[in-house]
C-alpha cells in the first residue's frame, strides 16, 4: 500500500514558477515509478512527467523543456519543478505510482493521491 500526499499547488501568473512535492509512506517506494498527471475541468486525464526507480524520467511534449520531475527514494518523495507556467497549464495536479513509467504515460496508475490545484492567471 502506498499513500500519497501532494503540496505547492497555488495562483501564480503567467511565466512564474511553482515547485510541487508529494510525500509517500510506505517501504517499498523505490520499487514504483513515480509520476504526475493533470486533470483541468472539462478534459481528460494528462500524463505530465515519470520517473523510473532509478531516475530515468520521461515527460510529455507539452512540458518537455519546462517542468522538471525529480526523486529522493531515502527521503520518500518525488517533485515536479514548473517553469515559465502558461494559462494552459491550469489543473489538478496529482502525484501517482505506477509499475512502470510506460503504464504511466497511459495514466494507468497503482496509487494516486488527492490532486493539487494549479492555477495560471494571463
Amino acid at each position: 500500500q502506498v499513500q500519497l500526499v501532494e503540496s505547492g499547488g497555488g495562483l501564480v501568473q503567467t511565466g512564474d514558477s511553482l515547485r510541487l512535492s508529494c510525500a509517500a509512506s510506505g517501504r517499498t517506494f523505490s520499487r514504483w515509478a513515480m509520476g504526475w498527471f493533470r486533470q483541468a475541468p472539462g478534459k481528460e486525464r494528462e500524463f505530465i512527467a515519470a520517473m523510473t526507480s532509478s531516475g530515468g524520467a520521461v515527460y510529455a511534449d507539452s512540458v518537455k523543456g519546462r517542468f522538471t520531475i525529480s526523486r529522493d527514494n531515502a527521503k520518500n518523495t518525488v517533485s515536479l519543478q514548473m517553469n515559465s507556467l502558461k494559462p494552459e497549464d491550469t489543473a489538478v495536479y496529482y502525484c501517482a505510482a505506477s509499475e512502470s513509467v510506460t503504464t504511466m504515460r497511459y495514466v494507468r496508475t497503482d496509487y494516486r493521491g488527492q490532486g493539487t490545484q494549479v492555477t495560471v492567471s494571463s
